[in-house]
């Protein structure tokens, strides 16, 4: 009574507090817990005391007390808490074995766990008595209050005939893979024909329990539990998807426990240290790579990428196919993985150009890889998909709203993958150990879903694997039977700590061997089944047989009837095309005309000079060196012919050759070409900026010194060749440019290559040169400024030099920064250079030789000195051209002079006028005038 009273009240102070909540503020009251629990309260501090609106409560109990009511609660907008009229309350669990009832029924008036006011109603099957009370509640200590109830046998017969064995089983309804929607229909058509065959266990009956696993390892982690704890005990566990199979074959062992799955691929699952008591009727995952190395190796394919979800089974099967594509000289360019989300794994394939991709993935994540293989373009003619064939036949056209792709999307994108798929259903017509074939099998499942169809049913294809998994174990079992009869004992003495039962039952499923309606059912020594793969491709939105594998035996039976989008099947990766970049040979035949004329031009301007060596104006500009300028200017126009031969015209190995060639004549042209023009700039400049003291000295000019000049000049040339050659040789280099798309649709991409003389440390060696030529053309640039309007009749030619220093000064100064710069663009580079090369050869030849031809050929000066000597009359010659040059220059002086003088002359004749106009009467100053006449004279 006073706790009523005590409840009233609390009811109305909370009713309180609620209006006065829905009078202030938007939100709920904090309400009170359970009793002997509490509640959890998420991201909120103690002292809050309005919670807000969709905010959620979770009620827990202390100890092992149960909530019973509503375990979670909702604040609502008009201020109260979801089922606010339903009570919520902690209290003790009664035991769950008084749940099942052996050869009986159980009902239960309460709905949810065995807690306090739980009503247990029993009843018998049909030829069974009761014995004990047939119904009991649940106390508030946690007890029933009757004993359990049996069930006995009317006749005498029953205990001598049948007796229950029990499975316990764990199908996924849904979740990634929902395999329980036709593999638990198929196993129960398995028990039923097993429990009426008279061969099979005919003391025995099986039955099945299980529970929906969702393909949860959470949700299987709890029905495991009840499973194990709850009455019957069960003599064999049936898990399906590979996630709870591993969780339940790892706990199964502590039990000792058979586990017998019918859908789990894992390869993780075949390792017997850890998984001890476990078989599969579906073959490992890893039978798939086998498989799959095959058609890469038919398909020519050394390249390929992967792309999985981050569960164990793919990453094991990963693992497993990476060593066999290692084995097989088969690289993997590309792994990518991803857990929920593929994007980015996605753009990462097309990112590093992968074109034959493995997908490891549920069905789920298949249809949001494939959404985003259509965005990112990763389809059609260029690519290749291998995936898993356990997916419904119309996986991809199923509305899912977690991708924003429509069934045309998807569709598009999906077309032309290829499966492997375990073979599951027999292709033969035989009758195996369950007198059915596949198509009976087949028809008889079709009746039993009701004409659903078997694209929208999951697990469809794995059906025959659970149908062969019951009789497997029906077959185990039956043979354990004689076993133990002859050691004593009985299948339904078996308990959590028999090891021998449990030991009886895997030697029987371990040599197990028959004809299922899955194909030929037996274990390897890891208890995966061994089985053929089928190969499909998707052809027109349906999948087509092209093929089947028998990896026990590697034999590949091939229909040949494969289809591409394209002409065949694609590539593994990009082909890339070397293609080298040549010098345009119409450019090249055009400079080499220019060089040719120039070389032409170079002989006759060399004959000439030889052939007029005697005549004194061509002696005088000193005809040897000029010689030397000549063969150093047809020697710089030779080199522009290797300079424009490349890998078109020569071998490889010779090419070496060709870039030493180039190098040594535009060594030695320049050395002698320009050194003999600097020499002769530098003795003008030597003698004739010299003080007049020491001009006398010098005005004899040495021949020799002017050649020894030149050979030291080329003396360091030929050094520092010689040098570079030994220590670093040329050889040929490859540039490499950006890769370009070909036109047309080809997919191929072309590797442009260019190639380049060039040595270990081209950039010290060229600094070295450049800056000693370099200085030299800034000097010989100084020295014909210095020297522009010197006049000297021992080199009379060195104002044409000069104009020429200028010209080879400035192109090579120009050229060579230049020609680094367009290193990677042949023409251009080539054209630079050879051009620069010819027009300063051209311009030297034209400055220093046409003028002495004019000159010759307009004057006649053709004879020598001596036939000069041999004529009559007196000619003009150059002696004598200077003597009148330097007379006009000294009549110029006294001219100046004289002019200076008359100016003197008119200032001294305006002073006398002056002093004039100031003297005495004549007679009186004539001595003065006198001394005045003398003083102007």
């Amino acid at each position: 009574f006073y706790y009523l009273i005590f409840k009233f009240v609390s009811l109305l102070v909370n009713l309180g507090i609620i209006c006065g909540v829905l009078l202030s503020s938007p939100g709920c009251a904090i309400i009170r817990p359970p009793r002997d629990g509490g509640i959890r309260y998420r991201g909120l501090t103690q002292d809050v005391q309005i919670l807000p609106v969709d905010y959620e409560i979770e009620y827990i109990c202390r100890g092992n007390r149960v909530i019973v009511g509503p375990k979670v609660r909702k604040c609502l907008p008009n201020g109260t808490w979801t089922d606010i009229t339903l009570r919520s309350r902690c209290l003790l669990q009664c035991p769950r074995v008084w749940t099942s009832l052996e050869n009986g029924y159980v009902v239960s008036w309460t709905p949810g766990l065995p807690a306090e006011g739980t009503v247990l109603q029993y009843s018998c099957q049909v030829g069974f008595r009761m014995v004990g009370r047939n119904s009991t509640v649940c106390t508030k200590l946690g007890k029933w209050d009757s004993p359990k109830p049996v069930c006995h046998c009317k006749y005498a017969t029953c205990f001598g005939s049948m007796r229950k064995l029990y499975i316990g089983a764990l199908f996924p309804m849904s979740g990634g893979w929902p395999g329980g929607q036709a593999c638990l229909p198929s196993a129960q058509m398995a028990l039923e024909l097993v429990n009426k065959r008279t061969d099979i266990l005919p003391d025995y009956e099986l039955e099945m329990i299980y529970y929906d696993s969702k393909c949860d390892p959470g949700e299987a982690t709890k029905l495991l539990y009840d499973l194990l704890y709850t009455e019957p005990i069960k003599i064999v566990l049936m898990p399906g998807c590979s996630s709870v199979s591993t969780l339940v074959a790892e706990a199964a062992r502590m039990w000792n426990l058979i586990v017998l799955s019918y859908g789990s691929s894992s390869p993780a699952l075949s390792n017997r240290q850890r998984f001890p008591t476990f078989f599969r009727t579906h073959p490992s995952a890893t039978l798939h790579n086998p498989t799959r190395v095959q058609l890469f190796q038919k398909w020519k394919w050394t390249k390929i990428a992967t792309i999985q979800q981050t569960t164990e089974v793919f990453t094991s099967t990963l693992d497993d196919l990476e060593q066999r594509v290692k084995e097989a000289g088969i690289e993997i360019s590309v792994r990518q993985s991803f857990l929920t989300d593929p994007a980015v794994a996605v753009k990462n394939l097309k990112r590093q150009d992968a074109r034959i991709i493995v997908g490891l993935f549920y069905e789920t994540e298949a249809r949001k890889v494939f959404c985003e293989v259509f965005k990112e373009k990763l389809y059609g003619k260029k690519y290749v998909w291998f995936l898993i064939g356990w997916y419904a036949d119309n996986w991809f056209k199923i509305k899912d709203p977690s991708i924003d792709c429509s069934v045309e999307n998807m569709t598009e994108a999906v077309e032309g993958h290829v499966t492997t798929e375990i073979v599951m259903l027999n292709p033969e017509t035989v009758r195996g150990a369950s007198n059915l074939t596949s198509q009976e099998f087949l028809a008889q499942l079709m009746s039993r879903l009701g004409g659903k169809n078997p694209e929208e049913t999951g697990g469809f294809q794995e059906a025959p694997l659970a149908y062969d998994a019951v009789w497997a174990l029906a077959l185990a079992l039956n043979k354990t039977v004689g076993a133990l009869k002859a050691k004593g004992r009985r299948l339904e003495d078996f308990n959590y700590n028999n090891q021998d039962i449990t030991a009886e039952i895997y030697r029987a499923l371990n040599t197990s061997s028959f004809e299922g309606v899955s194909g030929h059912v037996v274990f390897d020594a890891q208890g995966s089944r061994m089985a053929w793969t089928l190969i499909e491709q998707l052809q027109g939105g349906s999948y087509k047989k092209i093929g089947y594998y028998d990896s026990t035996k590697g034999n590949l039976s091939w229909y040949g009837n494969d289809k591409w989008i394209g002409p065949g099947p694609p590539a593994d990766q990009t082909v890339v095309i070397e293609e080298f970049r040549f010098l345009s040979q119409k450019l090249f035949a055009s400079v080499s005309v220019f060089a040719g004329l120039g070389i032409l031009l170079g002989i006759v301007c060399l004959t000439f000079n030889i052939y007029n060596s005697k005549v004194r104006y061509i002696q005088n500009s000193q005809p040897y060196l000029n010689n030397m300028t000549a063969v150093g200017c047809m020697m710089a126009l030779a080199a522009v012919f290797p300079l424009g031969i490349d890998g078109l015209h020569v071998h490889k190995s010779q090419f070496p050759v060709v870039c030493q060639f180039r190098l040594w004549l535009l060594g030695l042209g320049f050395s002698l070409a320009y050194g003999s023009m600097f020499t002769k700039i530098w003795w003008v400049h030597t003698v004739f900026t010299k003080k007049d003291e020491k001009k006398e000295k010098r005005k004899h000019l040495e021949p020799w010194k002017l050649y020894a000049t030149v050979g030291v000049l080329l003396a360091v040339d030929v050094l520092s060749l010689m040098i570079w050659q030994i220590v670093d040789p040329l050889h040929i280099t490859v540039e490499k440019f950006t890769k370009e798309a070909p036109k047309g649709d080809l997919d191929v991409l072309i590797q442009p290559l260019l190639e380049h003389c060039s040595s270990k440390k081209m950039n010290t060696w060229l600094g070295v040169v450049y800056g000693y030529k370099g200085l030299l053309l800034l000097l010989g640039i100084f020295l014909a400024y210095e020297t522009k309007s010197v006049s000297t009749e021992k080199i009379n030619d060195h104002r044409a030099v000069g104009m020429a220093i200028y010209n080879v000064a400035v192109l090579c100064m120009i050229t060579a920064p230049v020609t680094m710069i367009l290193s990677s663009q042949q023409d251009a580079s080539f054209a630079f250079a050879s051009l620069a090369i010819v027009f300063s050869v051209y311009i030297t030849l034209v400055v220093l030789f046409i003028p002495k031809m004019r000159r010759l050929i307009t004057r006649g000066e053709w004879q020598s000195e001596q036939q000069d000597t041999m004529k009559t009359g007196s000619s003009t010659n150059n002696n004598d051209e200077e003597k009148s040059r330097q007379l006009e220059r000294e009549n110029r002086e006294l001219q100046k002079i004289i002019q200076e003088k008359e100016v003197r002359v008119s200032e001294l004749r305006n002073q006398l006028a002056e002093r004039q106009s100031l003297l005495p009467p004549p007679g009186r100053n004539h001595c003065h005038n006198s001394r005045l006449q003398l003083l102007y004279k």
